[in-house]
């Protein structure tokens, strides 16, 4: 005979004969149930992860992995502070910079945060250059008072490459009719998309002298660094700020962006609990299960026992036929749920260009596109999540089933 034999009579029970049909339609739509939750549970933190990764590439793409300011306006001896950084081996490239509010003038007014950049320097910190549209950072040279914008401020000042754009910093000067903003014309020699809307609606970007004379500052703003692990931020920064004293503040981008990658990685795990809540539900309906099958097999049961067999087997066949039906599901649900993840930003387009709709619209998110990121230790968390509480779920019932007193269930056979 094959053994064993609890698992024998599990398998035999899950072809049911014409009779019990309709407990093979309860199996079915157990399997049913916990295939559509890990569906649901693979598929949401997939997005959740797609979020989380696209947020901090494409941000950390635009902003740098730490910055050195001065406690004022500009830094204090900058270039010495420059050399420190770069001394530092997990520092890979940094660069100096000023950033002043702005009020640019087009065919249309729009407010946006200017950056004054080296463009030698720049591509070793950030990677907006990859991302230009037209032209590139090589033509921000000292004097030329060229600018370069994000593709959607562009649209809203109603330019493009080759017009001129006016430019107000908040720094009024005293002249005879009065104080006046610090004004100045710009050349448009580029645009940008970072696929971000705080930066391609938000940043422009001159060269750092024009940013100084603009601003009357004597030295740039800050400093900003690329580390070799983005990860390893704070450490780095505490031994820079050894390092550079108490007249410089070192900020990483975990403290720059506190407020959103902990709302980003907060959302995950508030949807995993959620998710996690649906399996459970679905899991219930196997303990409904394998409660109407144990009613149904009494009299098996009884046979069972009076041939010897112990209560303990008695759990274990009904345990095999409650984790055969969620492992079952877990493989579909796993197979079905990778799948989705793995084209679900393909699928969303087909969606959106059938029905000419649009699910992150790019004024409101900063990104407009649907991310999914598929990560096997989370396909292995759903799965043993699932897992265990298929077989919490068969406990009670083969525990009953245990229970069956031969005399009794036969007593009207």
């Amino acid at each position: 005979m094959f053994r064993p034999l609890e698992l024998f009579i599990g398998l035999r029970y899950t072809r049911a004969k014409r009779r019990n049909q309709f407990i093979s339609f309860i199996s079915a739509v157990s399997i049913t149930c916990i295939s559509i939750s890990v569906i649901a549970l693979i598929t949401v933190m997939s997005v959740m992860n797609g979020f989380d990764y696209q947020m901090k590439t494409r941000i950390l793409g635009g902003i740098s992995h730490a910055t050195i300011s001065g406690i004022g306006e500009s830094m204090p001896d900058w270039r010495n502070a420059l050399r420190i950084a770069h001394a530092d081996p997990h520092v890979k490239g940094a660069a100096p910079y000023v950033e002043i509010q702005g009020l640019l003038q087009g065919r249309a007014p729009s407010a946006a945060m200017v950056r004054g950049i080296d463009p030698k320097l720049e591509p070793a910190v950030v990677d907006i250059g990859k991302h230009m549209v037209h032209g590139s950072l090589a033509a921000l040279t000292p004097g030329s008072w060229n600018i370069v914008l994000g593709q959607d401020l562009a649209n809203q000042l109603g330019v493009g490459v080759g017009d001129q754009v006016v430019m107000a910093v908040p720094e009024f000067r005293a002249t005879p009719f009065g104080g006046v903003p610090r004004m100045r014309g710009f050349h448009v020699v580029g645009t940008f998309t970072m696929g971000i809307e705080q930066f391609d609606s938000g940043l422009a970007m001159v060269n750092m002298q024009d940013a100084e004379k603009l601003a009357s500052q004597s030295g740039p703003t800050g400093i900003r660094l690329k580390l070799d692990d983005l990860f390893n931020a704070r450490p780095v920064a505490r031994a820079l700020a050894n390092q550079l004293g108490q007249v410089y503040q070192v900020q990483t981008w975990e403290q720059t962006n506190t407020n959103l990658f902990s709302a980003i990685s907060m959302e995950k795990k508030v949807m995993g609990v959620i998710l996690s809540l649906i399996v459970l539900v679905a899991v219930i309906n196997l303990i409904s299960m394998l409660m109407m099958l144990v009613t149904d097999k009494q009299a098996d049961i009884a046979i069972l026992r009076t041939l010897g067999m112990t209560p303990r087997s008695v759990m274990g066949v009904f345990m095999v036929q409650g984790l055969l039906v969620g492992l079952v599901g877990i493989a579909i649900g796993v197979g079905l749920g990778s799948l989705l993840s793995w084209q679900l930003p393909g699928i969303v387009k087909v969606i959106e260009h059938i029905f000419h709709v649009q699910f992150l619209s790019p004024d409101v998110y900063y990104i407009s596109e649907v991310p999914s990121r598929l990560e096997l230790g989370d396909v292995v968390w759903v799965s043993l999540v699932t897992f265990a509480f298929s077989l919490l779920a068969t406990l009670y019932p083969a525990w009953r089933a245990s229970r069956t007193q031969p005399a009794q269930a036969l007593r009207y056979e």
